[in-house]
Formats: structure tokens, C-alpha cells, sequence
């Protein structure tokens, strides 16, 4: 028999942590998007952690621009950016306020809404596709701009919050090098901070940083 999962909120708290903590207790938390079409819920299954001034592959490595400025704090706040021209991808923030740390959620499965995350997903084959990948899953969850800086952890209505569900145990969690990252995989896995549910087939499929070639 499968156990109910827990809908209690998460707390700020949980968010104040370094990100390589926060990253893997993320795994079998459920997202839960308010809608004016109705709530859309998800059991994530794959996210990857950014370190800020840590991480080359952060976009806060740099410092902090206007894009990126939620990512600084405090913990517990969406961060959304436009990638490509074409696709959003939807970020938790946390650490101390200040630290520009985030994860990102790269994949989940759809268990409550899934016919209003299919109108949104109809190149989807089956449902679970809805969710697979991180422009996927904001897709699928009608999440853009327009909720860059949300605050996941507020009292009240909220249009995202995280709930606790049912944490992954240990032995079913997995880690990597991060997807399409410059610096991670090849000889020592320098940043293996994907982390996923094993076996779950939601969870997108790596694929390696392949340089851009310069035009002659």
C-alpha cells in the first residue's frame, strides 16, 4: 500500500541550506501550481544544483544583473529565466540570503491536473512526457516571467508552493554531471550535481556539453 503523501507545506528553513543539501531533498516533493484553470500538482523526480560564485555554470558566477537578481534571496523564492528565445525554466532559491544559490527542477511526474498540463503539452506522447525536462515542466505548469520571484514558502495563496509529499530515500537517489553543463562529465565529473530517482521514467535523459563551433 502506497502512503498518502504528506501535503504539508515546506518551510523557509528548508531552504536555508547549502544547495548540494537542499538539491537531493527536493527528490519526492510535490509542486503545486494554482491556476485560474485549477491546481496542477508534481512529484519531482530530477533537479540540478548551481552554486552561485562557486559554479561557472551559475548565472550568478558573474555577479549579480538585474536577470538573476532573485536568485540572491532570501531562500524559498522562484527564479524563472527565458532560455533560447523559446523556453522558461523554473528555479528554487536557496542557502543564506545573499549566497545566489538555486536548483533547478528539471523533471517531475504530473499526479493531480494532468488533463490541464496535457492542453499545454500537446506534443506530449503519453503523460509522462508532460514534465520531462525543465522547459517541459514549466510548460506543463504554465510557469514564465511572470513568476520570477514568487515566494514558494508565503502563508496563504500562493500561485507555487512545495510540499513535503514523500522524500526519496537514499538508496534510490542517483547523482551526475549536470545536462548540456561546460566543465561537467568527461574525466572526474567536475560538478556531478544532477541528482534523480533511479529507475523513474520521468527523468529526462542526460546529454553532454557540446561546444559551439565558431564560424569560419
Amino acid at each position: 500500500m502506497i502512503a498518502t503523501p504528506d501535503r504539508t507545506p515546506l518551510p523557509r528553513e528548508f531552504f536555508a541550506r547549502p544547495v548540494l543539501e537542499v538539491a537531493p531533498d527536493l527528490l519526492g516533493r510535490i509542486l503545486v501550481r494554482t491556476t485560474p484553470d485549477g491546481p496542477i500538482a508534481l512529484r519531482l523526480t530530477e533537479v540540478e544544483a548551481y552554486d552561485g560564485p562557486n559554479d561557472p555554470g551559475s548565472h550568478a558566477y558573474r555577479g549579480r544583473t538585474p536577470r538573476n537578481d532573485v536568485m540572491f534571496g532570501p531562500p524559498g523564492h522562484v527564479y524563472v529565466y527565458f532560455t533560447y528565445g523559446m523556453w522558461h525554466c523554473m528555479n528554487l532559491v536557496c542557502g543564506p540570503d545573499g549566497t545566489a544559490s538555486a536548483v533547478l527542477l528539471r523533471a517531475g511526474e504530473i499526479i493531480e491536473g494532468a488533463e490541464l498540463a496535457r492542453t499545454r503539452r500537446l506534443s506530449a506522447r503519453n503523460d509522462k512526457e508532460l514534465a520531462k525536462g525543465p522547459a517541459r515542466l514549466a510548460t506543463a505548469l504554465d510557469v514564465d516571467r511572470t513568476l520570477d520571484g514568487t515566494d514558494a514558502c508565503a502563508s496563504g495563496d500562493t500561485p507555487l508552493r512545495i510540499l513535503n509529499g514523500t522524500p526519496a530515500s537514499s538508496d534510490q537517489v542517483r547523482n551526475g554531471p549536470r545536462t548540456g553543463v561546460a566543465g561537467d562529465g568527461g574525466d572526474g565529473d567536475v560538478h556531478p550535481w544532477r541528482f534523480w530517482i533511479a529507475n523513474d521514467p520521468t527523468v529526462s535523459p542526460y546529454r553532454a556539453h557540446v561546444p559551439r563551433r565558431r564560424r569560419s
